[in-house]
């Protein structure tokens, strides 16, 4: 574990792998911290340099006030990249995660060769429903928004397990600026039009139980670039990677090998 000091934030950030490999970042969800991946990285294929990160507000990283912006979360992703002198990476992210490999891929070419956009999409829900988020948590804490979260996340029978409590409990104690931090970051992102401009190689990947972030609505997201593909995971929701990491593993694996990243 370690801490990059990128001036107005401190990013916590861990390397795995083979450190010389080629490089794959991954950026996690709204609530989460980079544990999110620790299910896949087991499954992930040798020879590469995997790299994590808790945004801005989250994990351990540093918690500015709210609200936090779009450009702000991409910047910090890019300030990352630029410290650790990487090039041509896949950049790997799942919901607010894949909206800042978005502004990223649109921003720096030259830091992004390839995306995966899971459980995301160019815009998520709208303004006045991210507002009436913010307030109930302003009022009441983010365990107030927990349990309609947790059946959105996830299938009826993942919740039915003792593991969706880890996911819960995670939830809940992020930092509270950091949690509101980033809803207005979201409900104020529409990437619709620079996200029709990007020409690079894409995968989506969607659960078909996903309540964030429907798989329809990944699918147009995915569709506004040329050439992408599209996965749907079934009986999976919207963090497939902890549901079913084995087939999440594959399927990045074949996108691996497909654009020659491996």
């Amino acid at each position: 574990m370690k801490i990059a000091d990128l001036g107005d934030v401190k990013l916590h950030y861990r390397i795995d792998g083979d450190p010389d490999g080629a490089p794959i970042v991954f950026a996690n969800s709204l609530g989460t911290d980079m544990r999110l991946w620790d299910p896949i990285l087991p499954l992930l294929p040798a020879g590469l340099q995997i790299i994590r990160y808790d945004k801005r507000g989250h994990g351990l990283s540093s918690q500015p006030p709210a609200p936090y912006s779009m450009g702000a979360l991409v910047r910090d992703a890019e300030n990352l990249l630029d410290h650790l002198q990487v090039k041509d990476c896949v950049f790997v992210g799942l919901s607010i995660g894949g909206m800042i490999a978005q502004g990223l891929a649109v921003k720096r070419m030259d830091q992004v060769r390839a995306l995966v956009l899971s459980n995301t999409a160019a815009k998520i829900a709208t303004p006045s429903i991210w507002q009436d988020r913010i307030d109930a948590i302003r009022a009441s804490g983010i365990e107030a928004i927990a349990d309609a979260t947790m059946e959105r996340w996830f299938t009826k029978t993942f919740r039915e397990t003792p593991a969706m409590e880890l996911w819960r409990n995670m939830m809940v104690r992020q930092p509270l600026e950091g949690y509101l931090g980033c809803c207005s970051a979201i409900s104020g992102t529409d990437f619709y039009t620079p996200t029709s401009g990007l020409r690079l190689p894409t995968l989506g990947i969607a659960g078909s139980d996903d309540g964030s972030t429907p798989p329809d609505l990944v699918r147009e997201t995915i569709n506004l670039i040329p050439g992408s593909r599209f996965e749907l995971m079934r009986k999976a929701g919207h963090l497939p990677c902890v549901e079913q990491p084995v087939r999440y593993a594959e399927i990045l694996k074949e996108f691996l090998v497909d654009i020659g990243h491996i």
